[in-house]
């Protein structure tokens, strides 16, 4: 379905003044093998971003209020493209000779006026614009004669529902944009209601899935880690502990125990571990962030140095920072 989506997307946007959008990259438990609900299972995909022709992207760092993850300003510039050709032809320069091709100026500032906001990408219309795309591709894709597209409401990504009578997914199209060459964006994962429409937070979304990607390549066929962490998470719906907070417990074990201790006979073994890691974090506050500074993950997740040289990122910080949450985390736990 996505890739139908996105053969669409680039013969929309092949000529336009938009973001050009790379290949959708599956994200989050579904994408990495597990579910903490099976029956509500969210399918999640993060699509790069990159400018259009003509403009540029700057990250921003965004240090009002930092405690834990970064957040990030996208700063929309104008490029001088007077010596650049495509396909044969001279690439209009909206700095330079806008004047001479009135239409396409146009053009060019429906990309500033409709996604952006003081010159910064605005996620809530860049949203607006996905579900615009959305709804106006379907009618062409092959999915459309079997299937009913609904467009959830969300205002910082684009979430629908596809139905055929018998079967329903439910996708949410992230979108973002790649930090480098390394596999962390800044993205428009949903984020606390009071977060301005021009903050993007940094996402690890990529390289936790190429994580689980690295074990599912050298685990043993009857390897449980994926079982482990499925069970604990259903376990504790509803107890107060993060389900992001228990795959980061996993992630350090599987990082620092050999794939072949999580085979069917070590399941019980696995189990504690996760409850007693769980229990220390409690008692001294503090959980590591996996990927944040982590210099010992497996080849092939590339960090940019800012993130891998960082100091420790406390996913638990509001247990050191409040009494009252540290003694209902230990009744919780």
């Amino acid at each position: 379905l996505m890739n139908s989506f996105m053969v669409h997307f680039w013969r929309v946007l092949s000529e336009s003044f938009y973001p050009d959008l790379k290949q959708a990259i599956g994200v989050g438990s579904a994408f990495e093998g597990w579910s903490p609900r099976e029956q509500d299972v969210v399918y999640q995909v993060l699509i790069p971003m990159t400018p259009p022709q003509g403009h540029s992207f700057h990250l921003e760092l965004d240090t009002a209020g930092q405690t834990g993850a970064r957040n990030f300003r996208i700063r929309v510039q104008q490029e001088c493209t007077c010596a650049r050709e495509q396909r044969g032809k001279k690439v209009l320069c909206f700095l330079h000779h806008a004047e001479e091709e009135e239409p396409n100026k146009n053009q060019e500032l429906s990309f500033l006026h409709t996604l952006c906001t003081d010159s910064y990408l605005d996620v809530h219309k860049t949203a607006r614009w996905f579900c615009q795309l959305v709804r106006a591709t379907w009618p062409y894709l092959l999915q459309s004669h079997n299937w009913h597209l609904v467009l959830l409401p969300s205002k910082r990504c684009c979430q629908f529902k596809v139905t055929n009578g018998r079967d329903s997914y439910r996708i949410e199209m992230l979108f973002g944009v790649r930090q480098g060459n390394s596999d962390i964006f800044v993205s428009s994962q949903p984020n606390p209601a009071w977060t301005p429409s021009t903050i993007w937070p940094e996402t690890y979304a990529v390289a936790e899935m190429k994580f689980f990607q690295h074990i599912a390549r050298h685990a043993p066929p009857d390897s449980l880690h994926l079982k482990c962490l499925q069970f604990f998470t259903r376990l504790q719906l509803g107890l107060g502990f993060s389900t992001y907070t228990i795959k980061t417990i996993v992630m350090h074990l599987l990082n620092l125990l050999p794939v072949s201790q999580w085979r069917r006979r070590h399941f019980v073994t696995r189990l504690i571990d996760i409850i007693e890691t769980l229990r220390t974090c409690v008692e001294v506050r503090c959980l590591k962030h996996f990927i944040v500074g982590n210099q010992s993950l497996p080849e092939g997740i590339t960090l940019p140095p800012e993130v891998l040289l960082a100091g420790t990122c406390n996913l638990v910080h509001d247990l050191v920072m409040d009494p009252v949450v540290h003694s209902q985390a230990v009744n919780n736990y």
